[in-house]
């Protein structure tokens, strides 16, 4: 089979979702076409000989004050499906991407052809950019043309369903994370670097957006640094990183924070860390916890969203109320305090993480896959 696959090639959850999938579908013999803007991430780590990349072009002109990308990626998926003889579109992030390939659709069928399409739901789409009365009425109709949909966890498939009026079937195909590039590994030394006596070490992964709350994370190291000599490491950057360095610098403790900006090789990061610091607003899923606790690292999260689907409470970490500081905090030092502790919520942590191997839910997307195209091949094309 012949898949495209259409995402943002950033670092966040969809894009790195979208990738991964890719990959693996390509490591099982499928023929994978990615086309975005540039080139994903976390593709440009290893090479695949079934993984093929169509950047969108986006020309400009002084008459386009925001140049028209949906109108460009409706185009490049065009090009790539005749092209190539796609066989489905599997799209991650309905805004644009969902709209786009109905378009696409749209004039594939006025020359005869019909490509059945994907929408993956990932959250912010739906939770934050989607409810937007200005992009409310495309994304509704543009999910609800979208031949199957799928979301990443049981609380966005909910929230969707409460936000918008959707008329088919919602299917939960939650994130995956490959153990084999997210385990703990020998970083001794690398640690020593880091935490020369000994400290703990926790680490933070986001896109340094507000939904992220990165205060509340400089605030909870502030606190267990009190208590535990320790050592933050902050990977990301985004709107609010100089905004935590400032509050860093404030609070006296700048020195004891590594600020390392993006990062490719996260699982080098993680298997030295301690404890993984997520304090969001809102997480439909949240993959960078799953990918911590590959590498044996307990979390201390928010209770939002989809977190509480993958981060059990007193066993692979501690959840708490969105902005409850002072309780991420305690519960933080309930599992750094004692080593024997901090061992047993690892041990827990690596073992919930297994239930979400690549293996156990990339069969879920093959048989969406067989079943959207063999439908898409009985139902007759629409003049």
């Amino acid at each position: 089979m012949k898949i495209g696959i259409v995402c943002y090639p950033t670092f966040g959850g969809s894009g790195v979702l979208a990738t991964e999938l890719g990959m693996a579908l390509s490591d099982k013999g499928y023929e994978v076409h990615f086309i975005t803007y540039e080139q994903p991430v976390r593709l440009s780590q290893s090479f695949h000989p079934n993984i093929y990349f169509h950047e969108v072009k986006v020309p400009t002109y002084p008459l386009f004050a925001f140049p028209p990308y949906e109108t460009a990626l409706a185009s490049a998926m065009v090009n790539v499906i005749m092209n190539n003889k796609l066989d489905l579109l599997h799209l991650h992030y309905a805004i644009p991407h969902a709209s786009a390939a109905f378009f696409a659709r749209q004039i594939l069928k006025k020359s005869g052809l019909d490509i059945p399409f994907i929408t993956t739901l990932h959250g912010t789409d739906i939770t934050l950019v989607g409810k937007d009365p200005t992009y409310a009425p495309v994304v509704t109709f543009s999910i609800n043309e979208s031949d199957a949909i799928t979301a990443v966890s049981d609380s966005l498939k909910e929230e969707t369903l409460r936000s918008f009026k959707i008329e088919k079937e919602i299917h939960v195909i939650p994130n995956f994370v490959d153990v084999k590039r997210f385990h703990q590994t020998d970083k001794d030394h690398f640690k020593q670097m880091l935490a020369p006596d000994g400290e703990r070490i926790l680490v933070h992964v986001s896109n340094f957006r507000a939904v992220k709350r990165v205060a509340d994370v400089i605030h909870i190291f502030n606190n267990v640094r009190k208590e535990i000599p320790s050592k933050l490491l902050m990977i990301g950057d985004g709107p609010d990183r100089q905004m935590s360095e400032d509050l860093a610098r404030e609070l006296g403790i700048y020195n004891d924070i590594r600020f390392l900006g993006k990062q490719e090789q996260i699982s080098e990061i993680l298997s030295i860390s301690d404890l993984f610091l997520l304090p969001s607003e809102t997480e439909s899923f949240g993959l960078s916890a799953l990918e911590a606790m590959a590498c044996s690292v307990p979390v201390i999260s928010s209770n939002a969203g989809g977190l509480p689907e993958i981060n059990i409470q007193g066993k692979t970490g501690y959840l708490s109320d969105v902005g409850d500081i002072n309780d991420m905090s305690a519960n933080a030092l309930l599992i750094l305090r004692d080593d024997a502790q901090l061992k047993h919520f690892k041990k827990e942590a690596i073992a919930q993480a297994r239930k979400f191997e690549r293996q156990h839910i990339i069969p879920m997307y093959e048989q969406l896959y067989h079943d959207v195209v063999q439908n898409c091949k009985q139902m007759p094309i629409e003049e």
